[in-house]
């Protein structure tokens, strides 16, 4: 008798447990990269009539062009630099802490690669590396030189008074309110150069709180490095 052929026996089932494990932070990944898109295209969307001028106003002041010059500039001007070792230890942390934040920056955006948003105009590139979005380098940068200088608030006063600013009372008191205003300037600077990223379309919401995380852990590291 001729024997009949039996059928090939059925595959494997796939394993539940692990197409479900592999797929869940994907999944959450992707709902928050859409999140954030939606709600940054929202955001710049309902604040377009918002002054243009102003917000490229920020954009510049927040420019690793602009900022590089200035404590280059004071470090080596032996009128100031030769009076204070206070000021000279704030600027050495400046300048260390705008190398690194641009390094670190560049090489994350580097490793991410997402693209900046498709509602961007207007923007000039310079570098390759400036077409990715995240993070923001202006948002990491100005909270670093913000959260830096209140980190330093104690050794400003002592600065300004090794300068030859200690007639002044304010200066010379203890609560030193001229630091206070400074440094509380400057932070409301930084916040509002890090919102005018998403209001630009230059980035998304994201990246400018990652921006803003990364600067203020880097002032953390360079302040306890230089020991200013």
């Amino acid at each position: 008798m001729r024997e009949e052929k039996q059928p090939p026996p059925p595959p494997p089932p796939k394993s539940v447990t692990t197409t479900s494990t592999s797929s869940k932070p994907n999944s959450l990944l992707s709902r928050l990269i859409d999140l954030d898109t939606t709600w940054s295209l929202h955001i710049h969307t309902i604040c377009h009539p918002f002054p243009r001028s102003i917000l490229k106003a920020l954009e510049l002041c927040g420019d690793g062009r602009f900022w590089f010059p200035i404590p280059i500039a004071l470090f080596f001007s032996s009128s100031l630099s030769l009076k204070s070792n206070h000021l000279q230890s704030i600027l050495i942390g400046l300048l260390i802490g705008s190398l690194f934040d641009l390094i670190l920056i560049g090489l994350i955006k580097f490793l991410i690669r997402r693209p900046r948003p498709f509602y961007n105009k207007g923007m000039h590139l310079t570098v390759a590396v400036d077409h990715w979005s995240f993070p923001s380098g202006h948002s990491s940068r100005v909270w670093f030189i913000s959260y830096f200088l209140y980190l330093s608030s104690a050794s400003i006063p002592a600065a300004l008074i090794q300068l030859g600013y200690s007639g002044n009372q304010w200066i010379g008191s203890d609560d030193g309110k001229i630091v206070k205003i400074f440094v509380s300037i400057v932070c409301l600077w930084s916040a509002a150069t890090s919102i005018s990223r998403v209001l630009l379309g230059r980035h998304f919401v994201l990246d400018v709180i990652a921006g803003a995380c990364l600067g203020v852990l880097e002032a953390l590291l360079v302040f306890n490095f230089c020991k200013v």
